[in-house]
C-alpha cells in the first residue's frame, strides 16, 4: 500500500472531489453508463438518461473539466459534423490530477469567506449570481421580448437544471417559485450558508437579463434550515 492512501488530507481532497463531480444523480448515471458502453454519443446517453441531450452535454462538460471521461470524433454516415463519442478515462490518471485542483479552489474559496464574513460574504455570493444570472439569460434568452413572471421562472429552471441543480418551476398563490434539489456547491454550502445568496443572485439576475416583471427575491435553502432550496418571486 502507498503511504499516500492513509494521507488525510489526500483522502480529504478527494472526497471533496469526487462530491463536487459526482453529486448529481445524471452525472453519475451518465459515468455508469460509459463505464459499460465506451463511444455513447450524447443523444444516446439522453434517451438511458431520459433528460435532454443539452442537460447531457453540461454534465459530460463537467466530468471532461475534472478529466474523469474524454471523447473520440465518430465518423457519420450523413453530412455534418462528426458525432463524438465518450468514453472513461482511467481513473489511475485522473487521481492525483484534478482531484487535488478541485480541493485546492473549495479550499480557496471557503478561506475567501471566513476572512470576508458573513454579511460581506452573503453580499458577494449575491451579486456574483446576479452578474452570473443576467450572463445566462443573455446567452439563452427566452424567445419572447418580455416573457411573463411563470414563463420566465420556467425557463430558469430548465437552465439551472442543465447547470446541475436539478430545478423545477412551481404555482402557489400567484407566487412562482423555482426549487432546486441538487446543490452544485455539496457540502461548501452547508458549511458555508452564505452561497446559497448566489441562488437568490442568479435568479433575481436572469429575470433581468430576460426582461420579466420585476418582483423582490426571497430565498429558503436546506442549508440554513428549511424544508427545501426555493427562490420565490
Amino acid at each position: 500500500m502507498n503511504e499516500n492512501d492513509l494521507d488525510p488530507a489526500l483522502f480529504t481532497a478527494n472526497v471533496t472531489s469526487l462530491t463536487h463531480s459526482f453529486g448529481d444523480n445524471t452525472r453519475r448515471k451518465i459515468y455508469l453508463y460509459l463505464r459499460e458502453n465506451p463511444g455513447a454519443t450524447a443523444t444516446v446517453l439522453s434517451r438511458h438518461c431520459k433528460v435532454h441531450a443539452n442537460v447531457v452535454r453540461h454534465h459530460l462538460e463537467r466530468l471532461i473539466e475534472s478529466g474523469y471521461v474524454t471523447f473520440d470524433n465518430v465518423h457519420k454516415t450523413t453530412v455534418g459534423r462528426p458525432a463524438k463519442g465518450y468514453r472513461v478515462v482511467d481513473a489511475g490518471l485522473v487521481m492525483d490530477g484534478s482531484m487535488r485542483r478541485d480541493a485546492l479552489l473549495v479550499a480557496l474559496l471557503e478561506m475567501a469567506l471566513e476572512r470576508l464574513g458573513p454579511e460581506a460574504a452573503e453580499a458577494m455570493s449575491h451579486d456574483v449570481g446576479v452578474e452570473y444570472g443576467r450572463t445566462l439569460a443573455g446567452i439563452v434568452g427566452s424567445g419572447e421580448s418580455a416573457p411573463s413572471l411563470k414563463t420566465a421562472m420556467e425557463s430558469i429552471a430548465g437552465i439551472l437544471t442543465a447547470h446541475g441543480f436539478a430545478a423545477r418551476a412551481e404555482e402557489h398563490d400567484l407566487e412562482q417559485s423555482v426549487v432546486s434539489d441538487n446543490c452544485p456547491f455539496g457540502t461548501a454550502a452547508q458549511h458555508h450558508p452564505v452561497l446559497c445568496a448566489v441562488d437568490r443572485g442568479l435568479i433575481a439576475g436572469m429575470l433581468d437579463g430576460l426582461g420579466a416583471e420585476r418582483r423582490p427575491v426571497t430565498l429558503t435553502s436546506r442549508a440554513r434550515g428549511d424544508d427545501a432550496c426555493r427562490v420565490t418571486a
